[in-house]
């Protein structure tokens, strides 16, 4: 508890003047936040292929969405500042709320396409300036998801295809486990980065098409991940 209160102090100090620390400097709090809370209730993260992450310039991350701690999972393993979008009811929670601050994340009111456009919009121009974002294509998740992947929306990546961004695909697996299920206990969670799909990829494919290819990946990753620790 006493650290939650010095975080949301601190992320709260650091926020009532979004200029005067770079966005480099607040992710440091952001992800240093991360490693105190994930080492006091004994949580880990693995991650994985963070060399194949582009080198320069913006780009969306699509992960498999399987609880509140997927975004954590990424932080605690991407370098590189990462925000995020969420929902706007869910923004206001102490602690998530300083938190989308410090990383600039976004909102959008659930079922408002009209409103997602335009948010979409901002984080394309964005995403053209070096921003990198992550969006969870498959909008909600399930509790106690046990690594199952649900049907990607297509629309999720009319984001990319605005920004002429590369795509990567991100697979979770265990994430669930941490806030989401009825575990006890210490937790290792995974994170694997996969190969990207750059725009001249991607440009004359439709929004479903995109959809069904990153979510084929991702699956293939997370069964793999299970194949190979089943034993």
């Amino acid at each position: 508890m006493h650290r939650i209160i010095y975080y949301v102090i601190k992320a709260r100090l650091w926020t009532f003047n979004m200029d005067s620390h770079t966005d480099e400097e607040r992710y440091v709090i952001a992800r240093e936040m991360v490693s105190k809370m994930n080492k006091s209730s004994g949580y880990e993260t693995i991650g994985d292929g963070m060399d194949k992450l582009p080198k320069e310039g913006g780009y969306v991350l699509y992960p498999n969405h399987q609880g509140k701690y997927d975004v954590l999972g990424i932080v605690d393993t991407h370098d590189k500042p990462v925000s995020f979008v969420m929902d706007e009811k869910k923004s206001h929670i102490i602690l998530v709320a300083e938190f989308l601050k410090l990383v600039r994340g976004k909102t959008i009111p659930l079922n408002s396409p009209r409103e997602t456009i335009v948010v979409f919009r901002e984080m394309a121009e964005e995403i053209k300036q070096g921003r990198k974002f992550i969006l969870f294509p498959e909008g909600g998740y399930k509790e106690n998801n046990r690594n199952i992947v649900e049907e990607f929306k297509p629309g999720s990546f009319k984001l990319a295809q605005m920004a002429k961004a590369p795509i990567v695909p991100v697979a979770l697996v265990d994430s669930y486990k941490v806030y989401n299920s009825d575990h006890y206990g210490p937790v290792t969670t995974y994170t694997y980065y996969l190969d990207p799909i750059y725009y001249d990829e991607y440009k004359d494919m439709k929004t479903r098409d995109i959809a069904a290819l990153v979510e084929d990946r991702i699956k293939a990753k997370i069964e793999k991940h299970l194949e190979e620790h089943s034993a």
